[in-house]
């Protein structure tokens, strides 16, 4: 199947996994990971990009980012990131060469129905990995600082599907955490996972339709794996 070059759209949230070269180790001391982050937190106010959830594993990174009303902001986001992040391990390391695989997969996300589900997918990838019992637990995502445990926690970015969650800071928090700590379904696990993997929209048809529309393009490939409704 031949691959379909990369859709970015403004505004739109952007599903993203970036992987170490040949899956090689990026971060390997706890320095690593925070020298991410601050660049992370840094850079998407540079390149105009909303951070909604992060995680760092060992040889990848999970980013659930929107570019602004230039969408070209998205992929100058990942260069600067991926830039930083070898320079820096190269220097530590006295090497040359690159750190990163030279694509990241990309998966715009429909924001009503799977903005706070693939939150959830991102920060329990340690808890899939068997790295740690609770999303609590990890020290190299978002979790902490969306439910108020951390104290840098004012960076992340607020869509309406969190604010949807209650009243107050303290409200949607609690809610939060009751949201990530629910069983998550076989099914909305196989959907976030296959869109990443083929490039594709994480969403219902409606939606899969509507991006397409604005695109002007077909993205996605009307087989097996798709979403068939709007349940």
């Amino acid at each position: 199947m031949p691959r379909m070059g990369r859709v970015v759209l403004p505004n739109y949230p952007h599903h993203i996994v970036q992987r170490g070269h040949n899956r090689q180790v990026v971060f390997a001391a706890a320095e690593d990971y925070l020298r991410y982050i601050k660049d992370l937190r840094e850079l998407k106010e540079v390149w105009g990009v909303k951070v909604y959830a992060y995680c760092l594993m060992t040889n990848h990174v999970h980013l659930l980012v929107a570019p602004s009303e230039s969408a070209a902001g998205l992929g100058q986001l990942m260069k600067a990131l991926a830039a930083r992040a070898t320079r820096y391990r190269n220097r530590l390391e006295g090497r040359t060469g690159t750190l990163w695989e030279s694509r990241y997969k990309s998966s715009i996300v429909q924001s009503e129905k799977y903005l706070l589900a693939c939150c959830r997918y991102i920060e329990l990838n340690p808890v899939r990995a068997c790295m740690v019992t609770s999303a609590a637990d990890y020290l190299w995502s978002s979790y902490n600082a969306r439910v108020g445990v951390s104290p840098e926690s004012d960076w992340l970015d607020l869509d309406a599907c969190f604010e949807m969650l209650g009243d107050t800071a303290e409200n949607r928090q609690e809610s939060y955490k009751k949201f990530i700590s629910q069983a998550v379904s076989n099914e909305e696990l196989k959907t976030i996972r296959l869109a990443l993997q083929r490039g594709q929209l994480t969403g219902t048809t409606r939606f899969i339709d509507e991006v397409e529309r604005i695109a002007g393009i077909r993205i996605e490939h009307r087989g097996q794996g798709r979403p068939r409704s709007d349940r």
